[in-house]
């Protein structure tokens, strides 16, 4: 099972953790951890593309593991926008635990 965990201080998002494997098909043809894999990386690329912010990024070296943590941001304009691109990732991952909840768990500290 995939499980996400995200991070908030004073409600808004300031990190994310991802770790296990759905094992929801054959690998390579699991289509879990391939939606989960392109919602979160496409994510991740889009703030550090879009927000300019180089952001703290974790990765075990055989996949199953994510970690990302927003640095600090002075400038409330960039962290509007991570919010809210972060915010559509979790709207995307929620989409995918409503229907594939045995592979999938999502939770908030």
């Amino acid at each position: 099972m995939i499980k996400v965990t995200v991070y908030r201080m004073n409600n808004q998002i300031i990190g994310f953790e991802l770790s296990g494997h759905a094992d929801s098909g054959p690998y390579g043809y699991d289509l879990v951890c391939a939606g989960v894999s392109a919602v979160t990386f496409g994510s991740v690329n889009a703030v550090m593309e879009l927000c300019q912010t180089d952001l703290d990024i974790e990765q075990g070296d055989k996949g199953g593991y994510l970690r990302v943590i927003i640095p600090d941001q002075s400038n409330e304009r960039v962290m509007e926008k991570i919010q809210l691109l972060f915010d559509g990732m979790l709207i995307s991952l929620k989409t995918i635990e409503r229907e594939y909840s045995q592979f999938i768990t999502i939770q908030s500290n």
